[in-house]
């Protein structure tokens, strides 16, 4: 059992929990890995995230790696950006979808995966031995705050068609998405109307973002917008909402995106993964359709492991969590909303009239 690493990195209250010498160890247990490890990070809008990203890099620095400082990121963002600048690992200063007060650490692999038990354990046992690495050379800082527009254009490049025409909705919990959600729905053609999107970082998913869907709905049903969409404080889950006031979870996501690449002949195996908490009446609907089901346990790290298991392309959690591997190898809020709306314009269909289970 880990003392440190929960289902999704480690998290706890910023300087209580979450201290600089625990994080100054995180960074530094990444030396020890490999030489001079190049390492990308970057953080949502907690008004935390200087001193815990400064920890996480003096520990980096302090055992002879080098970092790429990307600012204000998405977890996503940050996933996509490690294998492209061919870095060693990704870190994420962020506690997802929690208050505040709290805080986080992230760690991906040069794949951009999140990091396997074996890894997790090998830091851990650094952190409670007291192991550190002080090397003869120190590493260096270089900022590029840039390089998200590769993220936005690879994240462009995955519709099929434009959204104009379409009134949407965006909640992005004053979290990371608070620029880059809205200029990519803007950039395709849609009518965005956007709601808690600042960068102070001392309300983040305070009433707002994936855990608030009646804000979500209530804004949808106020514009009469075609769609609207609530991320989490890093944007690595989401909801949406009708403008009927239904709301579309995870389960109801994965079912019409099942559904549409079942139809295009791009579900592999006819097969997508769910966990304990996946609506059954959703693996009864998806049946009547020639596609199985397999339960993981809850958590997207299990979800994934268990798509790379089976090789399945798609998988999820009712809440929000949607990994689509064709694409990337973690959970994005932002391109399942993507691939949500894009599905509802090639077909000229509603979620309503998608959504054919109870």
């Amino acid at each position: 059992m880990s003392e440190y690493f929960g289902t999704d990195g480690i998290r706890g209250i910023a300087n209580k929990d979450l201290t600089l010498e625990l994080s100054a160890k995180v960074g530094n247990a990444l030396t020890m890995f490999k030489n001079e490890p190049l390492v990308v990070i970057g953080t949502d809008t907690r008004a935390s995230k200087d001193m815990l990203k400064c920890a996480v890099m003096s520990g980096i620095l302090a055992g002879g790696g080098n970092v790429i400082d990307l600012g204000i990121l998405t977890t996503p963002a940050i996933s996509y950006i490690t294998s492209l600048r061919k870095a060693d690992f990704g870190v994420v200063i962020s506690a997802s979808h929690n208050p505040p007060e709290y805080n986080g650490i992230k760690i991906f692999d040069r794949s951009s995966e999140k990091l396997g038990e074996r890894e997790r354990d090998f830091i851990e046992k650094r952190i409670e031995n007291n192991d550190f690495n002080y090397s003869e050379t120190f590493g260096t800082i270089r900022y590029d705050k840039e390089v998200y527009t590769e993220y936005i254009k690879y994240l462009l490049e995955t519709v099929e068609s434009d959204f104009k025409g379409l009134k949407i909705v965006l909640d992005c919990s004053n979290g990371a998405s608070f620029d880059i959600a809205p200029k990519i729905f803007q950039d395709l053609g849609a009518e965005v109307y956007c709601y808690n999107c600042n960068s102070s970082g001392h309300d983040i998913n305070v009433g707002c973002g994936s855990l608030y869907e009646q804000f979500l709905i209530q804004k949808t049903i106020e514009h009469q917008a075609d769609i609207g969409f609530a991320f989490d404080g890093d944007a690595d889950r989401v909801i949406g909402a009708t403008n009927d006031g239904k709301v579309i979870d995870g389960d109801l996501i994965i079912y019409i995106l099942a559904k549409y690449l079942r139809q295009s002949n791009r579900l592999l195996g006819n097969m997508v993964v769910g966990t304990h908490h996946t609506n059954m009446g959703m693996e009864l609907a998806l049946q009547k359709i020639g596609i199985k089901l397999t339960r993981a346990d809850v958590g997207d790290h299990f979800v994934a492991c268990q798509m790379q298991k089976l090789g399945c392309v798609l998988g999820g959690e009712q809440s929000g969590h949607i990994i689509l591997k064709n694409y990337a190898p973690t959970g994005d809020g932002i391109l399942a909303a993507l691939q949500l709306v894009n599905v509802l314009k090639k077909t000229g269909k509603s979620v309503k009239q998608l959504a054919d289970y109870d």
